[in-house]
């Protein structure tokens, strides 16, 4: 048999009766299903599934705002190209 070892996770409940149904509906408990994925972690060197945000984070979205609105407004200067904003910055 193999040498074995317990450890302890803290969890949202809701979070994990929602994962003892859906992989008990795959035939595995909780810890079959982390073995499953630790051992798959090792496999690949990694998450064994693409870990990323999909949406850009607050203080990103609230650049992307500022600069929709400095690019809209007509009181602010823009520049034609790189040269002539180095130029502006030179003065």
């Amino acid at each position: 048999m193999a040498n074995t070892t317990n450890f302890s996770v803290r969890m949202d409940s809701d979070i994990k009766k929602q994962c003892e149904i859906l992989y008990g509906e795959l035939g595995m408990n909780l810890a079959t299903t982390i073995n499953v994925f630790l051992r798959q972690s090792l496999r690949v060197g990694g998450f064994p599934f693409e870990a990323k945000l999909d949406k850009p984070n607050k203080e990103t979205i609230v650049a992307m705002l500022e600069a929709e609105h400095i690019a809209r407004d007509p009181s602010v200067k823009h520049y034609f190209d790189v040269e002539e904003a180095l130029r502006e910055l030179k003065r």
